[in-house]
């Protein structure tokens, strides 16, 4: 049985609960984190950090604590329930005023809700589905217009990823516009010619951690990358195609739409950049 963390108490999984009331489950009114753990330690924390500040402060929604009390919950629930290899779920919401109401309640009097636990996930790094390389499908992309906050509205990307099951996909692209915006729960990105290409940072998509790491280790290891719209024709016809995640690092792609990108197999830059991203993401690791 998990240890899990809320609103200041360490409890055992079933012991814990929340409001009926909380906005978080009312109104979808909350954001969160996903940071994994490798080898017992944070990848990127600070920038998990940085971010989950980034989307409170544009919520207008109150911290529930600092940041070096909220990496002290993460190094205990990672201590607790002995993870060498897995993922801390983090999720803040507006909380609760004890009913139901459009309008925030007072921020001064209503505290918000902080939840946190960790998912067990043994071979996370050396993962068989990064061998074998994910094949996608393309949606329609009709989320909000904020995709760069990390709120909890997971449920369009949630069918996408049954749209792409009951397909016989791993996953699914969103496309608005005639351009690819980003997958269900990660960053999308092809390459042609040996230069990497995925969408500019913009409200239209979320500003990923591990695609800021990557793109860095990108260009630290002299690959060319550009940021520019692409639609799913040119990823169809790209020589590979990858994601990335907090918990999946970096995801070869090697269908899309039926389409075998290269030889159907994982492509030599997604299959480096992952090498290289796990090599100095657990030398970075807290």
């Amino acid at each position: 049985m998990r240890t899990v963390y809320v609103n200041g108490q360490y409890l055992p999984e079933t012991e814990a609960t929340v409001s009926i009331f909380d906005r978080g489950f009312l109104m979808a009114d909350g954001v969160y984190e996903v940071t994994s753990v490798l080898d017992g330690k944070l990848i990127d924390f600070d920038g998990h950090a940085v971010r989950l500040e980034r989307s409170l402060t544009e919520l207008d929604m109150r911290a529930a604590c600092t940041k070096e009390e909220l990496l002290e919950i993460h190094r205990e629930l990672v201590r607790v329930n002995e993870i060498t290899e897995g993922l801390i779920y983090l999720q803040i919401t507006r909380g609760s005023d004890g009913d139901r109401d459009f309008i925030f309640p007072d921020p001064e009097t209503t505290k918000p809700t902080i939840v946190m636990f960790t998912q067990n996930k043994p071979g996370l790094a050396d993962s068989p589905a990064a061998k074998k390389g994910a094949k996608i499908i393309s949606i329609e992309d009709i989320r909000w217009g904020r995709r760069d906050i990390k709120t909890v509205q997971l449920l369009y990307p949630s069918m996408g990823k049954m749209m792409a099951k009951a397909a016989g996909a791993d996953d699914a692209w969103l496309i608005e516009d005639g351009h690819v915006t980003e997958g269900t729960s990660n960053n999308a990105y092809f390459v042609k010619n040996g230069k990497i290409v995925t969408r500019p940072l913009s409200t239209d998509i979320l500003h990923g951690i591990t695609r800021k790491a990557v793109l860095r280790m990108a260009e630290e290891a002299q690959m060319e990358v550009e940021e520019r719209l692409f639609t799913i024709d040119e990823a169809k016809e790209a020589d590979e195609a990858f994601t990335t995640s907090a918990s999946a690092f970096v995801m070869p792609v090697v269908e899309i739409d039926g389409v075998v990108l290269g030889d159907g197999t994982p492509g030599p830059i997604a299959t480096r950049l992952r090498e290289i991203y796990l090599d100095e993401s657990l030398k970075a690791a807290i």
